[in-house]
């Protein structure tokens, strides 16, 4: 993973990150990997008109992570309510548990605060996902104890497959500058 480059995406990689988000996600090949959400959800995870109003948005950018112009792993970023926000992280199922997603997400974390310099990074995570909470407690980020309610009924984000879902808002502050 040495020759990994970052970048942000253009319009004219929608359908590659659908592709990705998709692979990490849902259905069987999302399996591969520990991220899957395929005991939880069914149907989609994004879809290129959420994709191209992230790009559209300001303070707001879907970071690539590539070798060789192949797409590896991506994740959205963006500013909300004074902070950075994290999501639709995606690492390709095959390629998890080698570090690679810890380097994206320093990589976002490195854009909030640096570039953009908000004082915090949040993200929602569907509480019931321990193992994936436990990912990003070892990175930093703490639970809130503010939780969001998952949008049923909206098709957008996935057709549950349980009636308990809901996020809670994790969250990382970071040092503030001497």
């Amino acid at each position: 993973m040495d020759e990994l480059a970052f970048r942000a995406a253009t319009e004219a990689d929608v359908d590659a990150i659908v592709a990705l988000v998709e692979s990490a996600y849902r259905g069987e090949s999302s399996r591969a990997g520990w991220t899957t959400e395929a005991d939880l959800l069914d149907g989609r995870r994004t879809g290129p008109d959420e994709i191209g109003e992230y790009l559209a948005r300001p303070r707001s950018l879907i970071l690539l992570a590539e070798r060789d112009r192949d797409l590896l792993a991506c994740a959205h970023v963006a500013e909300e309510d004074g902070a950075g926000y994290f999501g639709m992280f995606s690492v390709r199922p095959t390629l998890q548990g080698n570090g690679l997603g810890k380097r994206v997400l320093a990589e976002a974390e490195r854009i909030v605060r640096e570039t953009w310099r908000l004082p915090a990074m949040r993200m929602t995570v569907i509480d019931s996902r321990a193992e994936l909470i436990a990912f990003y407690e070892r990175r930093g980020y703490r639970r809130t104890g503010v939780f969001k309610p998952f949008p049923y009924g909206d098709a957008r984000f996935g057709i549950p497959r349980r009636d308990d879902l809901r996020f809670e808002v994790l969250e990382k502050r970071f040092a503030p500058e001497d």
